[in-house]
This record gives C-alpha cells, sequence and structure tokens, in this order.
C-alpha cells in the first residue's frame, strides 16, 4: 500500500511522503549488501501508517522497540505520517527493565521485531501489536482494543529516551515543529523540493534509539538521499561502506572516531570524505588534530542534546580553515538560530571569556525560546565560540579540591596505549570522594595501571591522580557511544568483584 500523496498535516510528514513517492524504483536503504528501493520502503511505511490511523486522533501514541533495520526505518516514518507518537523503546536495555516500562507507558500499539515483541511485551486487551520482520513480509497485527483514554501527546512526534550517562534514562518530548525545523531548516514548509533522488549515499550507523539516530534517518529521507544502514558502529563494515560509496561526509562518535584513528586504515580508504563531524561526547582537540594529520579529514565538533532537538552549536568548515589554530578545543558556534549564553549560579549573565553554567535558547523552538539551563560548565569567548569545561554536576571534591573528570580522562587519553577512559568519583571515608578510572587499552598494546599513574604525573596535579584504575576489554557505553557512568560508577562499589582487583602494587596516591 503505497502512501497516498494528498497526505495531510505537518510539513514534516507531507515531506517524508512527497520523498517516498518521488521515483519508486530508485534505491532507498543498504542493509547487509541488498538494497531496498523507496517504493517497498513506501508500501510498508504505508501499512504502518493504516494501523496508526485506526487509533482515535490523539490517542496514537505509538511504542517502537527500535534496532538498525529497514523495517523499523519504515515503522518510524509509518507512524509520521499518520501523525502519531514514536515512542522509543530500547530492547537492548535489559529485558526487566524494558518489561516494566512498557507496562507504565499503557501504550495502545507496539511495534518491534516478532522475537522482540514476544520476549518484552506482556499480552494485553488494551495493546495492539504489530510484528515486522523484514521489508517484504506483511505486517503481523494482534489486535487490542482501540484506546480512548490513557495518555495523549498533541504535536509530539518522538518520545525519545535520553542517554541515561549518569542518571536513568528520562523520556524527552521532541515535538514535529522541532524536528522539522531540525532537518528542513527554519522555515519547514519552503524547504526546497528535490526533483529527483540524489546521487550521493549516506553512512548511517548511529543507533535509531537515540535522538543522532533519527535525525540522520530522517535527514536522508527528506533529502531523498539513499544511505546504508549499519546495525552498530564496526570498523570494518564502516570501512567497507565508505570504500564503496566514498560518502563526502560522515559523522562517528569520540569513541568511534578513536577506533578509525587507531586503526590500520591508511588516508586512501577514506578517499572522497570531505569532513567529519563529531558529537554526543566530549572529543579532545589533540585526537581531532591527529584525525586530520593521519587523514587530511577536518573533525567539526557539535554540541547537542535530546532535550534541545539536536544541535545548537558547531563547526563549519569555513570557520575550521579560519578560526582552528585558535579556537582548537571549542565546540563551535551557535547554529540555527540557537541563543547561548554563560551565567553564575544566581543567574547573572556573565562576560566573554568567564566560565559558569551555560545556558541554551534552542532554535528548534524558535526565536521566542525560553532560555534553558544546563550543568554544563562553559566559556564562550567574544568571537562566539563556545567551549564545553565540564559536567558541574560530575565535578569530584577531593578534600577540598574541585576535580573536572573530563580533565583526567583526556590526560588518561593521550597514552598512546589507552583508547578510551572513563573517570568517576568513589566515596572516600577521609577525602569525602576521588576519582577512580576505567580504562579501554586500543588493540594490540599493553600498559598497567602503574604506567598510566606514571603518565599523569606530568599532566595532572597530584590530587587530580586516579586512587583506582581498571583496565578493562571494553567500556561499557550508551547507545549514542558515551561511556556508561552508571555502569563505570557500579563497577568501583565495595560490592563489585572487580571493584579492588585492578590497584597496582604499592596502591595508587592518596
Amino acid at each position: 500500500m503505497a502512501v497516498p500523496m494528498n497526505h495531510s498535516g505537518h510539513a514534516l510528514s507531507r515531506r517524508i511522503a512527497e520523498m517516498l513517492a518521488l521515483q519508486p524504483d530508485s534505491l532507498a536503504i543498504e542493509y547487509d549488501d541488498r538494497w531496498y528501493t523507496l517504493g517497498e520502503l513506501s508500501e510498508l511505511s504505508g501499512s504502518i501508517r493504516s494501523f496508526v490511523l485506526a487509533h482515535p486522533a490523539g490517542h496514537r501514541t505509538v511504542g517502537i522497540l527500535l534496532r538498525n533495520r529497514p523495517e523499523h526505518v519504515a515503522a518510524l516514518l509509518g507512524v509520521l505520517l499518520g501523525g502519531g507518537t514514536v515512542v522509543v523503546l530500547n530492547p537492548a536495555r535489559g529485558d526487566e527493565r524494558t518489561r516494566a516500562d512498557i507496562t507504565a507507558l499503557r501504550l495502545p500499539l507496539i511495534i518491534g521485531a516478532p522475537d522482540d515483541l514476544a520476549a518484552l511485551v506482556v499480552p494485553s486487551p488494551g495493546t495492539a501489536t504489530v510484528a515486522i520482520s523484514g521489508m517484504a513480509a506483511e505486517p503481523h497485527a494482534f489486535p487490542g482494543r482501540r484506546v480512548l483514554d490513557g495518555p495523549t501527546h498533541p504535536g509530539v512526534a518522538v518520545r525519545m529516551l535520553t542517554s541515561g550517562t549518569t542518571g536513568p534514562p528520562k523520556r524527552v518530548d521532541i515535538t514535529y515543529d522541532m524536528l522539522a525545523h531540525s532537518v528542513l531548516g527554519p522555515e519547514p514548509d519552503r524547504a526546497p523540493l528535490p526533483a529527483r533522488p540524489r546521487q550521493g549515499v549516506a553512512i548511517v550507523n548511529a543507533p535509531m534509539v537515540h535522538i543522532g539516530g533519527v535525525f540522520r534517518v530522517l535527514q536522508c529521507v527528506v533529502e531523498a538521499r539513499p544511505f546504508v544502514l549499519l546495525p552498530r558502529f564496526e570498523l570494518e563494515r564502516w570501512a567497507r561502506a565508505v570504500r564503496t560509496h566514498r560518502p563526502k561526509a560522515v559523522s562517528l562518535v569520540p569513541a568511534a572516531l578513536r577506533t578509525v584513528l587507531h586503526s590500520d586504515l591508511r588516508p586512501e580508504d577514506l578517499t572522497g570524505i570531505q569532513v567529519v563531524t563529531s558529537g554526543t561526547a566530549p572529543l579532545s582537540a589533540a585526537d581531532a588534530d591527529a584525525f586530520h594529520e593521519k587523514f587530511g579529514i577536518p573533525v567539526l565538533t557539535s554540541y547537542a542534546a535530546t532535550e534541545f532537538g539536536g544541535g545548537v552549536a558547531g563547526w563549519t568548515l569555513a570557520d575550521h580553515r579560519r578560526y582552528w589554530n585558535a579556537k582548537r578545543g571549542s565546540v563551535g558556534r551557535a547554529t540555527g538560530g540557537s541563543r547561548l549564553r554563560v551565567v553564575d549560579e544566581d543567574g547573572t549573565v556573565l562576560d566573554a571569556d568567564r566560565p559558569g553554567l551555560l545556558e541554551v535558547a534552542p532554535g528548534q523552538l524558535g526565536p521566542t525560546a525560553e532560555w534553558i539551563r544546563t550543568t554544563d560548565l562553559a566559556r564562550i569567548d567574544a568571537d562566539g565560540f563556545l567551549w564545553i569545561m565540564g559536567r558541574a554536576d560530575q565535578a569530584i571534591i577531593r578534600g577540598g579540591f574541585k576535580i573536572m573528570p573530563d580533565d583526567v580522562r583526556g590526560a588518561l587519553e593521550s597514552h598512546p596505549a589507552v583508547l578510551g577512559a572513563a573517570v568517576v568519583s568513589r566515596p572516600d571515608g577521609r577525602l569525602g570522594e576521588t576519582p577512580v578510572a576505567m580504562v579501554e587499552l586500543r588493540s594490540g598494546h599493553s600498559a598497567e595501571p602503574g604506567d598510566l599513574i606514571e603518565h599523569l604525573r606530568h599532566r595532572l596535579a597530584p590530587y587530580e591522580i586516579p586512587t583506582d584504575i581498571a583496565l578493562v576489554t571494553a567500556i561499557p557505553r550508551t547507545p549514542s557511544g558515551k561511556a556508561d557512568l552508571r555502569a563505570v560508577r557500579a563497577h568501583f562499589a565495595p560490592d563489585h568483584p572487580g571493584a579492588t582487583l585492578n590497584n597496582p602494587p604499592g596502591g595508587l596516591p592518596a
């Protein structure tokens, strides 16, 4: 069932329908070395839309157990075509937590792979389910009653889980207006309509359970750009896609960028790439410079948050060419009509270069957006460049001395054997709390905690040096690629079996 072209509603929904009908036989998504056409994507999206429209207006809240698969892209588009609200459900969060989440949400409709639905959804007469098992397979519905009560979310396109980096994930409402602003520009109704699908192929490796994945999928769809969809970032699969399709731009979270940087890939393997964008977590200027030096490709960092509906600051290529040497380490300037300022704890706006708490008026919320205070310590210089100095709520106070975890992490990651690090606090009876670190080494490299401590002695103050370093095979990460600091903190808890196994002989500095 193709999506009808007379679809009315929000600009974003209209644009999706127009793009799906552009050239049905053109390529849309490559997955697992197979291409699917716009026509196939439109057919399945239209079927999902019909399930959404079967529910009363205002009660089209649809949970999707999202995985990076083509049929899940179709499900996302189908809900948006029907004017519904996508409630993102992450099937990888753990069965018990996901079941409890679904029960609390009281969703009238849940879409997912058959195995995920069977494992995670408790049958209920108030909840219909739709099983999607492939692009060619007909969706299989298990009907529930049409819900006339329960929560409604007018104008909300996606209820997205935050990364849950430091605490329990929470749901953030991203409206149709916010998404349209992010992917179509400040005047979505006037965004030019492509006459034909684009020639260049993009690569999407960000998970769709994160705002970055949703944004990149929708950006490709509304631009009529075919894309390779990867289940997750894996170096060999990503590199093969790059060699095959030669995209001009790619996006890599810092952990993935460091994997590429320290791999055996050569500049000729990345031929065609003109720029790499990187966000979601801090990336050191040293890593950005090392990537540029090795591959000849500039790295444009950005600053975004789920609550903002996307990015609010970033580097442009023109700014990078003009300012990088003087402003390296900054995350760029305000973008997309956003406004930035730094305030003290009383809310007084601070002058240029004075550090304080960052406040943002996101462009996605329009020119009259109110200021949103973040927990990020920041400074903004006279040219409008923003530096993120760490999270105020993550500062470690060790015997009266303040330690910013990102400073310690950056010093650890400057060691040639270290692929990544995460730093958290641990309670201490004498000092209040001390920093502890989890470290992931590069493949083929070795280092002992004592080696890392010696490395830090030349880069940090004595009180900043971690009192415990755990060497692990892989740092636990959230879907967005950030270190999962809750899991890291749990590793160092007194009752954790690995909590005290990594101290070097003689102990670490107190």
